[in-house]
């Protein structure tokens, strides 16, 4: 079954010292490279998501009127209200400097739209529209996918739901995910949900001996 590997949002906002890091989200970065490494080796195709937003995004709590970490409703959805982060082409939507941006052969950018968020890298938050993930994927021939990323409790957790969902062999990998954790457990429990629906829970090395 051919696979790729998916890496989700290593951008610079969710690094330390970004708009909305992540705690310990540089620490993915080596791992991606390690896995791209391989990737490069075994000719397994790296793709990236990226969060992608317009200044004038409603997740945004300066748009919303909200406080950061609230909830309230985005076009009829539940949402986190979070800060500004990951605007396009800006600095901080750019993908981290240390990973090893050469080895990915497509980019997936998400939440462009203004009144919708997209945690997945497959669909927006209400499944209204696709992303061209899917569609590459397929065209491609790929039906299994080893994912990594930030963050685990939101945008590593919505995309693996989605690829199950449209029919993907899934691993995660551990050691290449971090998590925001706005409630202590969060990502646990993501992680947990991931592996009750069919996902793999699996090392970098375990993915590197896997091939």
């Amino acid at each position: 079954m051919k696979q790729a590997l998916l890496l989700i949002d290593l951008q610079n906002d969710f690094c330390p010292g970004g708009a909305l890091a992540v705690p310990d989200g540089d620490k993915v970065i080596a791992v991606a490279n390690r896995a791209i490494a391989f990737c490069r080796r075994e000719d397994i195709p790296v793709v990236a998501s990226l969060d992608w937003h317009p200044s004038n995004h409603g997740s945004f709590a300066v748009n919303s009127g909200g406080r950061v970490g609230e909830i309230g409703l985005l076009d009829g959805l539940s949402q986190v209200w979070w800060p500004v982060h990951c605007v396009q082409d800006t600095t901080g939507a750019q993908l981290h400097p240390e990973l090893d941006a050469e080895g990915i052969r497509r980019r997936i950018y998400k939440g462009r739209q203004a009144g919708i968020d997209s945690y997945s890298a497959f669909y927006d938050n209400g499944h209204r529209a696709q992303t061209e993930l899917h569609a590459y994927l397929q065209a491609q021939g790929i039906h299994s996918l080893s994912i990594m990323g930030l963050a685990t409790d939101y945008c590593v957790n919505y995309t693996v739901l989605d690829a199950l969902s449209l029919g993907y062999a899934v691993d995660v990998i551990l050691d290449g995910c971090r998590g925001v954790d706005l409630h202590p457990g969060d990502s646990a429990r993501a992680l947990e949900e991931m592996q009750r629906l069919g996902a793999g829970l699996i090392t970098l090395a375990e993915f590197t001996a896997g091939c």
